[in-house]
């Protein structure tokens, strides 16, 4: 019976992600899926973020409330950047100080809707305090994986001071684990990490976030992050609720749909796992020589290739000279958005040269495309070390102190993986993931014990669910 009324009970959830589409988007996922089983969902971010979300499956537009908070102005931030995406690196700490100064538009809205329960992320790491001030029930919904969670904020003031203290496991982890970030990968975003006088730390807004809610949602699964998340909450002493690992799910506009007819018909034409996929994400900007380097190297691997290459912040990018004519009858250079779901769907694709942003990730596990990795800032790295350390994913080989790499080492890279002796372990290896990753009824599994204990707003150890 009382299972019964569980199941007749209907939230209403808010959520509000940090400003950067590699949040948003997951953020978005787990909306769709709470959307799918009655719930009504509040999804809160600025005008023009909201304006660029993929549309939504007309069945669940009515439960999904897209709220609209605008931006308050902050000086030297242009009038048109609402996201991370719109911003060079070094300008990201004045959008973090603008999302800031959302705390009382926030507080106006959760004071006036009342929601049953507000799922936020790690920025706005003073959301518990406005939503306890108001009667609101929060949740820290962490899109990082439970591994990177544990290894960046546990503790505040954190005992590492030096970007050497960064490259090993911190002293609060229990159990051999090679989690941690290299030298280069430290050094690129020391900064934000350990905060700055014009930027509170990520750090600090992770432990702030962890120490305030009363509860942690973490996009992972127990088959792949066990210990970590039996760590997390360990340490936390409060319910460490993993939501499975959100698979996109796929649904294409008509302008996406024919993007995707002009494309499906170049991977048509290719044999079955022989096309090298490369994406870097929407944030990630390879440097100058970085590109060369890769461009030369799928050159030399002589494997076909499509490669998704967007201008850069500065609207500049530049390939090697003669490339896409020497290249042009087994690669092609793609300049704008493509859908990237459905082309690590299709058959053709042998290898993903990839960024090693979880969403990526995902995508790619769910399809069993075997991955070489590239990480290029925030946590990235993170991510390449527990795809090593799982045999996921190989990562191409750079030097420890500047991260530079070579042409041969990506065309030895790809190659090995496609077809190499050495890459049948990564190769098997995805399509046992591919179980976990793809397997929507193990998804949905997460996502239902995840709203359980929602609904009975429960605070009790969730080590059972294990």
């Amino acid at each position: 019976m009382a299972t019964d009324q569980q199941e007749d009970v209907k939230l209403h959830i808010a959520m509000f992600p940090w400003l950067a589409f590699g949040h948003i988007i997951p953020y978005l996922e787990l909306a769709r899926l709470l959307a799918r089983k009655g719930h009504r969902i509040s999804f809160i971010s600025t005008p023009r973020n909201i304006d660029r979300l993929p549309k939504l499956p007309p069945n669940l537009s009515p439960l999904i409330n897209l709220v609209k908070l605008p931006l308050p102005h902050e000086e030297n931030l242009p009038n048109d950047a609402e996201a991370t995406a719109d911003l060079p690196r070094e300008k990201v700490p004045i959008l973090k100080k603008a999302y800031d100064n959302l705390q009382n538009p926030m507080a106006e809205f959760l004071e006036a809707s009342q929601p049953d329960w507000l799922l936020y992320d790690f920025v706005a790491y003073w959301l518990p305090d406005v939503s306890r001030n108001v009667g609101v029930r929060n949740a820290f919904f962490s899109i990082f994986t439970a591994s990177s969670l544990g290894f960046i904020g546990i503790e505040f003031p954190d005992y590492r001071k030096k970007p050497e203290d960064f490259l090993v496991s911190p002293k609060w982890v229990p159990f051999p684990s090679n989690v941690a970030y290299r030298k280069f990968e430290i050094l690129r975003v020391f900064d934000s990490v350990t905060g700055t006088d014009d930027d509170v730390s990520v750090c600090y807004r992770i432990v702030q976030s962890l120490r305030g809610c009363d509860a942690v949602a973490v996009r992972s699964c127990w088959e792949l992050e066990n210990e970590w998340l039996v760590l997390l909450e360990d340490l936390l002493k409060k319910p460490v609720l993993p939501v499975g690992q959100l698979p996109p799910t796929p649904f294409l506009s008509g302008q996406e749909t024919d993007t995707w007819r002009s494309i499906k018909g170049w991977f048509d034409e290719k044999p079955k796992n022989s096309v090298v996929y490369v994406a870097f994400g929407s944030e990630a900007e390879p440097s100058q020589d970085e590109l060369n380097e890769i461009a030369l190297g799928l050159e030399l691997s002589g494997l076909p290739f499509f490669w998704v290459l967007r201008a850069n912040k500065t609207g500049s990018v530049q390939l090697p000279t003669g490339f896409e004519d020497r290249t042009g009858g087994r690669g092609l250079v793609w300049g704008s958005w493509a859908p990237q779901l459905k082309i690590l769907g299709h058959d053709s694709v042998g290898v993903f040269l990839t960024h090693s942003g979880w969403s990526s990730v995902v995508e790619a596990l769910q399809f069993a495309r075997p991955l070489v990795l590239l990480s290029f800032s925030n946590d990235q790295g993170l991510n390449v070390r527990l795809l090593e350390e799982k045999m996921i994913g190989y990562s191409v080989p750079r030097d420890e102190n500047d991260g530079s790499f070579t042409r041969n080492a990506v065309a030895e890279s790809v190659r090995m993986v496609m077809v190499g002796e050495e890459g049948r372990v990564y190769r098997e290896r995805v399509k046992e993931m591919s179980k976990l990753f793809g397997d929507r009824e193990i998804q949905e599994k997460y996502v239902d014990e995840f709203l359980g204990r929602l609904k009975t707003h429960g605070i009790e150890t969730c080590k059972e669910a294990n």
